[in-house]
């Protein structure tokens, strides 16, 4: 079984190396593609305006100076162009919770969901801040791994990833959740304004709303959070829109002499 392991975070970040740990007891194939800084709130950014590289840090473990989707395609179409694609991609662990909005805005999901595009099992991990990563909690994650690993018939599909979000005390109990509301970059701080130029910053951080049966409902009760997204189904339409429609922007028929 061979696993690959991207974040968001940056290759040097702590919720990699934990990552790696856990996955290292499931599979023995292991490899990393992780950018060489931290990408906040990157999205699906990809790289097509300049040159990339990878630089190895040690066998099988390769920094990248692109953005976490950016490490899927690396992967995919560089170091396993001859074949040998990985059977799961394993994204995180991210510092702090990805919740509602954020599976839009997410580095950490679009890995995953990169992943996805390419047919691949993937499933993003994130976590709460305030986490460690002593021995009971890379034992947990490698459990959970494992047993998701296993369970992947049930989850698995084409356009589907897992987003798993991770209190701060393993072991926990896991959950279904649904995907709530909790928007970020939802205030800004004006820094000055003289009525010709505004300098102003997104203002971090979020309003922590929660629904019952979502993410955060259940992070904030200890609980692991999986939702599975899947981008390839879409939002269907009711049956006769689209006759509705054309029905509507269709010209009027013209008045000829005869009429």
């Amino acid at each position: 079984m061979r696993i690959l392991i991207a974040n968001d975070d940056g290759i040097d970040a702590a919720g990699i190396a934990l990552l790696r740990q856990a996955a290292s007891r499931v599979a023995s194939d292991i490899w990393v593609v992780a950018p060489e800084r931290k990408w906040t709130a990157a999205s699906h950014h990809l790289s097509f305006d300049r040159d990339l590289t990878l630089t190895r840090r040690e066998q099988q473990v390769y920094a990248l100076d692109g953005t976490p989707a950016d490490c899927v395609v690396a992967a995919m179409t560089v170091l396993f162009r001859d074949g040998g694609r990985p059977d799961l991609v394993l994204s995180g662990v991210n510092d702090g919770r990805n919740a509602a909005e954020d599976a839009a805005y997410s580095g950490t999901l679009s890995i995953a969901r990169e992943a996805s595009f390419w047919d691949v099992p993937a499933i993003g991990f994130s976590r709460t801040k305030g986490g460690a990563s002593e021995e009971r909690d890379i034992t947990a994650l490698a459990a959970l791994i494992e047993n998701l690993w296993q369970r992947r018939a049930l989850w698995s599909r084409e356009g589907a990833y897992l987003s798993v979000n991770l209190p701060k005390d393993l072991p926990a109990e896991a959950g279904l959740a649904t995907i709530g509301r909790d928007k970020i970059a939802g205030a800004a701080d004006v820094k000055s304004d003289d009525g010709e130029r505004i300098v102003w910053r997104i203002r971090r951080g979020r309003p922590h709303t929660s629904r019952p049966g979502d993410e955060n409902s259940l992070i904030d009760s200890g609980r692991i959070a999986i939702v599975r997204h899947c981008w390839i189904d879409g939002a269907p339409l009711p049956d006769g829109f689209a006759a509705g429609l054309n029905a509507a922007l269709s010209p009027a028929p013209v008045a000829t002499a005869e009429q």
